[in-house]
């Protein structure tokens, strides 16, 4: 079992290592500190198979505690790797003069961190049994009765078949540069017999370039008597094939202690290197399409700029949204769609140059950068394609699917010279082509940018509301045209804005809808109400119905049904006294699911109104199939009742189809007299407005029902 030492003064940096350090090799021990005379002390009784060392540290650098530990018996030969974040060569040269074995560059890469840990595990292993080996023989040497030169010979021919099972090139070379020893693994990977390498000149044996390089490592190696720490190096093997290994060479000395020859060793990392070589692949390509990835794209735009800025020319970015991806992979699977993805990549990297790039940044969005554009219509030309490449038929198998995208523009430097500027300005320009119809391309603007950070600071505040309870809710009388006395009332939100006083919902609201904001916020409305409609009953007023709007981001993102039943058991309100206003867009996004949530309350008693009738498209269709009490005809046909006759024509054809379906009716936006009264003789059941009563606080609103009286003021 491994014993591998942290060492740095950040508790941080300590646990993110540990954790690392403890995947490195099964069961391996790791112990971290943050004092380097500490770790020094404990070395004492506690060998290290590794350290990893912080360079910057206060009384002691990592230069400085490398040559401590060199200087330990414990210490002289266990690799050492610091982790520096200086690009300053100095700082490394410091550090290998002191003796550390291989450097990290902070931040540290994690797949590199692993790979260049267990090598030099591996490489300390194999030295170490080499090491112990020679123990053996040694002691057996000292106290064998046989001949020493028998003994001798022996002890060589079992190192020398010791060494051959090991799985790393091993050989030895005298002053002279001549082979004096050659393991079976390095002779495999050079294809010839052991026996015919030794006493040879390594130029023969390895070939001139890398016997040169060779030679000048162990002259270093004969005059110093230092060994060489780790170093990694390519060597082809005698069937052409590509290796990369890590590489020590070691002095070998006689009885008087002089060098006599160098013992390099060689680790096979290939299997490692090509591991990196795909992680750094995968950490900058996406897994699905491999086309690059958000970061990579990144650096791509990064090193554009850079070029921009020196050529003083110009490049275009392009952000493609799929329209409408999501219903593909509800109505076929995520395998469709994956394969739609793929061959959606295919389409646009054969609409490119070779020196653009094409990048699938998440989802169904990817992006294009074009690297050289001379002129706008440039850009206008690769976007008209790409639009029009992607709107072509996709078949699959006996399935044939459409399909368009939205494409957003911006230019550098004309909309910005920063990466996360230009992103965003992409981003911006994309949702404009979204918003203006889908299935075309916008070029960045800045007035979308001030337009964003308009939003963005609403939403903020928004979170600002929420927290601090700036909401309020208001409450509107709904009146019975047959006794002109409120049976009814409808809770309506309002925000109460430091500075404002009270902002009406259509300036907050489809904001906190486009953000998700709105579930908690009517998940607050709906709690609140509930409490009113509480209080009023135990201050003795009679029951009325309450009606809370509800929020078609609802459906999407909760389980609206957990939440009635949730509040209404929370409050004990009752449930037959609730009732929760459907927009059309709520039935027409969320068919099924509503559905199912509309009968399982309405069986708890709960009763359900359509709001807004008349202002959609498929009215009729929801109306007949789902279990509503209630249609709420629009306030905006109720505005021109009187003057235009094509409105009084729809007012009157609801309020028949309602009644012809047992649906009771309810008029909103009810201001005048004139209104009221052409209501009223067209036979509609109740009405809200201004004209009975403006929204009232729930004090107010509860004062309203103790007089009793009615709202109705005219004859």
């Amino acid at each position: 079992m491994s014993l591998i030492v942290i060492l740095d003064d950040r508790v941080t940096n300590r646990n993110i290592f540990s954790k690392l350090a403890g995947l490195v090799e099964e069961e391996a021990e790791v112990r971290a500190f943050g004092d380097a005379e500490e770790a020094l002390s404990w070395f004492d009784a506690n060998p290290p198979d590794l350290v990893i060392t912080d360079f910057k540290m206060p009384n002691m650098d990592g230069a400085e505690f490398t040559r401590r530990l060199r200087n330990r018996p414990t210490g002289v030969d266990v690799p050492v790797i610091v982790i520096t974040a200086y690009d300053d060569r100095r700082f490394r040269l410091r550090a290998l003069e002191a003796g550390a074995t291989d450097f990290l560059q902070s931040p540290v890469d994690h797949h590199e961190f692993l790979s260049r840990a267990r090598n030099l595990l591996a490489l300390r292993k194999q030295q170490q049994t080499v090491k112990r080996r020679a123990t053996v023989l040694e002691r057996e040497l000292r106290y064998s009765e046989r001949s020493r030169e028998e003994l001798l010979r022996d002890s060589r021919e079992r190192l020398a078949q010791v060494i051959d099972t090991v799985p790393a090139m091993i050989s030895a070379t005298d002053r002279q540069g001549r082979c004096i020893f050659v393991n079976a693994y390095q002779a495999a990977i050079s294809g010839r017999d052991p026996r015919e390498m030794v006493n040879r000149p390594a130029a023969e044996i390895f070939g001139e370039a890398r016997a040169e390089r060779s030679r000048l490592l162990d002259r270093f190696v004969f005059e110093t008597g230092e060994p060489i720490a780790g170093f990694e190096e390519e060597i082809v093997d005698f069937a052409g094939t590509r290796h990369m290994f890590v590489t020590t060479k070691s002095p070998l000395r006689d009885m008087a202690n002089a060098v006599v020859s160098v013992l390099t060793t060689s680790l096979d990392i290939t299997s490692q290197k090509q591991a990196e070589q795909h992680l750094r692949f995968m950490a900058h390509h996406d897994a699905l399409t491999c086309l690059p990835n958000r970061s990579l794209l990144r650096d791509r735009i990064e090193s554009r700029i850079a070029h921009a800025r020196r050529e003083r020319s110009m490049f275009a970015l392009h952000f493609l949204d799929l329209d409408r991806f999501k219903g593909v992979n509800d109505a076929y699977g995520h395998h469709i769609g994956d394969r739609l993805l793929c061959a959606v990549a295919e389409r646009l990297r054969h609409s490119v140059r070779e020196e653009d790039i094409v990048a699938r940044i998440g989802g169904d969005e990817f992006a294009v950068l074009q690297s050289r554009v001379d002129r706008v219509e440039d850009a206008v030309d690769l976007a008209r394609r790409l639009v029009e490449v992607v709107s072509g038929a996709f078949a699959f198998d006996s399935l044939e699917l459409g399909l368009s995208v939205s494409v957003g523009i911006t230019l550098c430097p004309d909309d910005g010279e920063g990466v996360e500027e230009l992103l965003k300005n992409a981003d911006l320009a994309m949702y404009r082509a979204k918003s203006d119809g889908r299935d075309t391309y916008r070029f960045f603007a800045a007035e979308m940018n001030r337009q964003a950070q308009e939003a963005v600071a609403i939403e903020n505040e928004l979170r600002t509301a929420l927290a601090r309870r700036q909401f309020v809710l208001l409450y509107q009388p709904q009146v019975s045209f047959a006794t002109g006395r409120v049976i009814g009332v409808e809770a309506l939100l309002r925000w109460n804005k430091p500075g404002q006083g009270l902002v009406a919902p259509q300036e907050f609201l489809p904001m906190a809808e486009e953000t998700g904001l709105i579930v908690r916020i009517n998940e607050w409305v709906l709690r609140e109400a509930c409490t009113a409609g509480i209080r009023w009953r135990e201050a003795g007023l009679p029951p009325l119905r309450v009606a809370v709007n509800l929020s078609p981001v609802q459906f999407r993102r909760q389980d609206v049904r957990r939440l009635v039943l949730d509040t209404l058991a929370e409050t004990g309100f009752d449930p037959a006294f609730l009732e929760l206003e459907l927009t059309e867009s709520i039935l027409m996004e969320n068919a099924e699911a509503a559905a199912e949530d509309i009968r399982a309350l309405c069986e708890h008693g709960v009763r359900f109104s359509i709001d807004d009738f008349g202002t959609g498209y498929s009215s009729l269709r929801y109306v007949k199939g789902l279990p509503v009490s209630r249609l709420k005809i629009d306030q905006s046909f109720v505005a021109n009742l009187v003057s235009d006759p094509n409105d009084a024509v729809i007012v009157r054809a609801i309020i028949n189809l309602g009644h012809s379906l047992n649906l009771d009716v309810l008029a909103e936006g009810v201001e005048t007299a004139e209104q009221y009264e052409r209501l009223r003789r067209d036979g509609c059941d109740a009405m809200q407005g201004h004209f009975f009563s403006p929204a009232l606080p729930a004090e107010a609103f509860a004062e309203l029902l103790r007089r009793g009286e009615s709202l109705v003021c005219v004859a």
